[in-house]
């Protein structure tokens, strides 16, 4: 998503500019921002799992990692909701406010922010299913 863009060789009479980048809508660059944090929990999120696997009797930050685990899942569903909204009206438009679709001309623009809409999606879910297991370890042991 950060290095969305796409530049139209024409100007037509419904579009006023001829390029479209990610950070042409805050939303687009709350996104991206969001996704880079969460990136980054999961990796130092990543070292602390490695310390529990050698220390399994740490519960406390065990339960503490799920408590940010969760608040990453909803930074991340905040980031992906947001930029769904955008890429619908990107996509459909809205005829009430003269809101009309950029998807037929910025084509490619369009398919690479679908695409990692759906992989923020599924980050999400995988996230969830994180939390779920880690929940259900805490309470075996």
């Amino acid at each position: 998503m950060g290095t969305t863009n796409q530049t139209l060789p024409f100007f037509t009479q419904f579009m006023q500019f001829s390029r479209a980048t990610y950070n042409d809508l805050p939303t687009f660059t709350f996104f991206v921002i969001a996704n880079g944090i969460v990136c980054a929990y999961l990796v130092l999120s990543l070292l602390l799992s490695i310390f529990h696997v050698i220390r399994s009797a740490a519960v406390i930050t065990r339960v503490v990692l799920i408590v940010f685990d969760t608040v990453m899942m909803a930074l991340l569903m905040a980031g992906a909701s947001a930029a769904a909204a955008i890429v619908y009206l990107a996509h459909k438009g809205n005829t009430k406010v003269n809101w009309f679709a950029i998807c037929q001309q910025y084509d490619s623009f369009c398919g690479r922010i679908s695409g990692s809409l759906v992989g923020s999606y599924f980050a999400t879910i995988g996230l969830i299913m994180l939390i779920i297991l880690s929940a259900v370890a805490i309470s075996r042991s």
